[in-house]
């Protein structure tokens, strides 16, 4: 069926854009899916249109106990995580630098870069301790941003967070090269996902703007001056993850419509 055939793969921010893209393409490629995400319903209306064998589990990233018992709910069901595909996270309204909200900004570094780090805590011991006793590897992909590799203006904190994935993704890849784990980053730039749409939602409503030049302002620093999809994003995890692709890690793949080319 695919690369993934018989692969067990763990998704944080399942039900979100990227989530339900990656997910359905996993599905088609023979994956069996650990899906979590906050609301249970959500989790459980997207198992049922997966012709795969899930597991929902509704929980918050921020709980670092969420994150121990995928892994031995992983373990139990299929001997372990194969792929984890480190995804949930949320952005913040466009401020400058001086007028971040502070409890806002928390939330974001908490939700964007601690639960990266929660999540990574919990799945490297049991990545690595199969690794040591039967020579199977695997992998892990984290969701950095566009904005974790370069300046993001009025998205600061933001940014912060997602530069601080980029550098737990290369710091973990480091350490585990020659212990069965890669650890890569996908770095995606604007997609269609609802995130931006409420970005695009608020230019709209704030500036006066139609829904077309709303869309135009954000995508004019993109050569290919469009939005990307969930699915083209999605392509670039499953590659990053893929067993296929076994000698890259610690990197940080932009999926940008060109905008690091400039």
């Amino acid at each position: 069926m695919g690369a993934y055939t018989g692969l067990g793969v763990l998704l944080t921010g399942a039900t979100g854009g990227f989530g339900v893209a990656v997910s359905n393409m996993l599905a088609a490629q023979g994956a069996k899916l650990l899906l979590t995400d906050l609301d249970q319903g959500k989790l459980d209306d997207l198992a049922r249109g997966l012709e795969c064998e899930t597991i929902c589990i509704a929980g918050d990233v921020c709980d670092p106990a969420l994150h121990e018992r995928l892994v031995k709910t992983a373990e139990d069901a299929w001997g372990g995580v194969d792929v984890a595909i480190n995804n949930a996270g949320i952005a913040h309204p466009h401020w400058r630098v001086p007028d971040v909200d502070k409890d806002v900004a928390r939330k974001v570094i908490e939700v964007d870069l601690l639960a990266v780090l929660w999540a990574m805590q919990a799945q490297i011991p049991s990545m690595e301790k199969r690794y040591r006793e039967t020579g199977k590897p695997a992998a892990i992909v984290n969701l950095a941003s566009l904005a974790g590799i370069a300046g993001a203006p009025l998205i600061s904190a933001y940014s912060a967070a997602k530069h601080g994935v980029v550098g737990l993704t290369r710091s973990a890849a480091a350490e585990y090269a020659r212990r069965g784990i890669r650890v890569n980053a996908i770095c995606p730039a604007f997609a269609r996902t609802a995130m931006v749409q409420a970005g695009i939602d608020a230019s709209v409503a704030n500036d006066g703007l139609s829904p077309e030049q709303a869309e135009a302002h954000v995508v004019r620093g993109v050569p290919m001056r469009r939005l990307g999809t969930p699915e083209e994003v999605a392509q670039a995890i499953l590659w990053a993850g893929s067993p296929e692709n076994g000698f890259m890690t610690g990197q940080a793949i932009a999926i940008d419509g060109g905008v690091t080319s400039v």
